[in-house]
C-alpha cells in the first residue's frame, strides 16, 4: 500500500478507520498499538490488525518521533488466522458444507 497522503486515507479497511482518526487518537495521548486499537477499533476487524498494524505503527512513529522498535507490538490472541463461524460451531462428526 502506498503511504497515507491525506486525512481521509483509510488505514484500517476492516473497521474503516481513517488516518485522521488515528492521528487524533495519538494527539489525545494514545501512543501504543494496543491503545490505538482500544480507542479507535483499528485492528479489531476480520484481519485482527494484520492488514493495518504496520501502517498504524508508522503513523505513531511519525507523530511521536519514537523508533519502530519502541512501539510495543500488540499481543496476538487466537485465532491467529481468520476462521468461519461455521468452522467454530461444527462439532466432531458434523459435515461442513
Amino acid at each position: 500500500m502506498s503511504k497515507p497522503t491525506n486525512d481521509s486515507t483509510i488505514i484500517c479497511f476492516c473497521e474503516e478507520i481513517t488516518k485522521k482518526e488515528i492521528l487524533g487518537a495519538i494527539d489525545q495521548g494514545y501512543t501504543t498499538l494496543k491503545e490505538i486499537k482500544q480507542h479507535t477499533r483499528a485492528g479489531m476487524g476480520q484481519c485482527q490488525g494484520r492488514g493495518c498494524e504496520t501502517r498504524i505503527a508508522k503513523l505513531i512513529c511519525q507523530k511521536t518521533g519514537k523508533s519502530i522498535e519502541k512501539i510495543t507490538p500488540n499481543n496476538k490472541r487466537p485465532p491467529l488466522s481468520p476462521i468461519s463461524i461455521q468452522t467454530i460451531s461444527a462439532t466432531e462428526g458434523d459435515d461442513l458444507k
